[in-house]
């Protein structure tokens, strides 16, 4: 069996994963990143993910340095104000509306929100481009071996890749977090969330909306115009059982309760694209690293999707990985950088993680005492100025 060498194998064609392969090839790295299911690459393929991402403002200056941003921009929707309704009285409709704007500490939008099968898209396109990086697509991780110089990993493709540094970054069952011996703390909440995308009469004039009553938020991020109509991507998270009755609804009863769950706060929604059903998990790895090994992303740690926290937390961790490598290219893999970089990780990612448990659990409050107390305490914290722009940096990591 033939063995190549690489200075990173990245195992993982997600999001972050490209971008991780993008960014590492910018900054002059060889890279081989493989991924055992090919990308979707269009939204109206059987298979194509209909989730939306939101990179938040320290996310551009890596997309503009590892090349991205140009590919990306015309596509992304601004994000300038995150408005959190709650909806929790008797009736379903706004009691309390509070509207966090970027402009209170930026002069930049707090984000941009684009759809996940154009990510792809865009991403595999950029990698054609870069001759010191090769994305194999339809090849997976079969097996890894590490040792204190190299890690040895064997693709279902039959090859074997020598690899300075290897990184997992291949979702929450990651098969190289299983391979290196590290155990993951998973909390399971009982909801699912619905994903979808509709249009709508009013604009969203870049506002994203979280609305919570019970069960968790109904979110709608914005996206650009589909044919001269505003348009939303929407993550409705309920209850597993409910969250099975509403996909199961046809289009004119589903529209009827998501139009009674959004309080029609854009007029009457539209259904502009299948629904897809997602579990909804926390997940924490034990440790960040491993002998010649990095994890990132969901491969280290999964929150449910409140406050664009999940991709944004991945470029954290991808951040400081090329920050490390960058430094000290002679250290690339070693012990001591991998060390360093669980030390500054893993913390943040703990707290990070318990936030957004504490955020979703609030969310989920069904009893009406509850509800009266959480659109209460939200009353209170965006009264108070300086604790509402602190909340505001640290959703975005720059407090």
């Amino acid at each position: 069996m033939t063995k190549h060498s690489t200075d990173i194998l990245i195992s993982g064609g997600g999001v972050a994963g490209l971008t991780a392969a993008a960014a590492f090839g910018a900054a002059g790295f060889s890279v081989i990143c493989v991924d055992p299911t090919p990308p979707v690459t269009k939204a109206s393929d059987a298979n194509s993910d209909l989730r939306t991402t939101a990179f938040l403002q320290p996310a551009q200056n890596l997309l503009e340095n590892c090349g991205l941003w140009d590919r990306l921009s015309s596509y992304a929707a601004p994000l300038q104000v995150m408005r959190i309704i709650d909806a929790g009285g008797a009736i379903a409709e706004p009691r309390v509306i509070k509207d966090f704007n970027a402009s209170d500490i930026t002069d930049n939008p707090f984000g941009w929100n684009l759809p996940n099968w154009l990510l792809r898209r865009e991403m595999v396109a950029h990698l054609e481009t870069m001759e010191n990086v090769s994305f194999r697509s339809g090849v997976g991780t079969k097996r890894v071996l590490t040792r204190e110089a190299e890690a040895l990993v064997h693709l279902s493709d039959g090859s074997k890749i020598s690899a300075k540094l290897l990184i997992g970054a291949d979702g929450r069952n990651s098969p190289v977090r299983e391979a290196i011996g590290v155990e993951a703390t998973t909390t399971r909440y009982g909801q699912k969330a619905l994903a979808f995308a509709v249009t709508h009469p009013i604009p969203h004039d870049n506002v994203s909306t979280e609305i919570h009553r019970s069960g968790g938020p109904f979110t709608l991020v914005p996206l650009p115009d589909r044919d001269g109509v505003p348009c939303s991507a929407i993550v409705w998270m309920e209850r597993g059982p409910e969250v099975v009755r509403l996909a199961a609804l046809n289009d004119a009863e589903f529209e009827a309760k998501m139009n009674i769950r959004s309080c029609e706060i854009l007029g009457p929604l539209s259904l502009a694209s299948r629904r897809t059903v997602w579990p909804i998990i926390s997940q924490v790895a034990e440790r960040m690293e491993g002998e010649r090994t990095a994890l990132i992303a969901e491969a280290a740690h999964v929150v449910p999707p409140i406050g664009a926290q999940g991709l944004n937390m991945s470029l954290g961790d991808l951040r400081v990985l090329l920050e490390l490598a960058q430094a000290d290219p002679a250290t690339l893999g070693t012990r001591a950088m991998l060390a360093t970089y669980n030390r500054r990780r893993h913390p943040e990612v703990k707290m990070r993680v318990t936030g957004i448990d504490a955020l979703n659990r609030a969310s989920m409050m069904g009893a009406q005492g509850l509800r009266d107390l959480r659109a209460g305490a939200l009353d209170a914290f965006y009264s108070i100025a300086p604790l509402r722009k602190t909340l505001m940096k640290a959703g975005l990591g720059t407090r």
